[in-house]
């Protein structure tokens, strides 16, 4: 029997194949059954699958339904880290555009946009619409001469 690893971390399967669905990995409790611990993974690849015919998964780390699962039989290799370059624009676009631990740069673009297209803060907009909409249904007032 060849020797089986989990992709996430490396520990060896000991369960017999097929993998269940709800198969777990012992050592991080990962899902088993997942793209990333199938023969047919390859990130190069369109939608990370060698499989021309299988639906396209989109979380690659979770368990689906995929007909096409084989437990692959390659070595452990640790995920790749990101580049420098490839952090360095996340963290711009997280800031930019308020991701986990958005912190508006200097010369924020969010405020640039604003004032560009005549915007405001979130609240004052809705105060602004508040107030438009009551002075939209506000009752006219009531003359005396138009009471006899």
């Amino acid at each position: 029997m060849a020797s089986l690893q989990c992709q996430f971390c490396g520990t060896p399967v000991t369960l017999a194949e097929p993998i269940g669905r709800d198969a777990t990995c012992e050592s991080c409790g990962r899902d088993l059954r997942c793209c990333r611990n199938c023969r047919h993974y390859d990130p190069h690849y369109n939608n990370a699958c060698t499989e021309t015919m299988a639906d396209p998964v989109v979380e690659k780390d979770r368990r689906n339904f995929c007909e096409y699962f084989y437990f692959s039989r390659e070595p452990y290799r640790p995920a790749a880290a990101t580049s420098g370059r490839e952090a360095e624009a996340r963290k711009k676009l997280e800031s930019m555009f308020g991701g986990k631990g958005a912190t508006p740069a200097p010369g924020d673009p969010r405020k640039q946009l604003e004032g560009m297209f005549g915007g405001s803060s979130q609240p004052d907009r809705a105060a602004d619409a508040r107030k438009k909409l009551d002075d939209l249904f506000k009752k006219p007032p009531t003359s005396s001469a138009d009471e006899s």
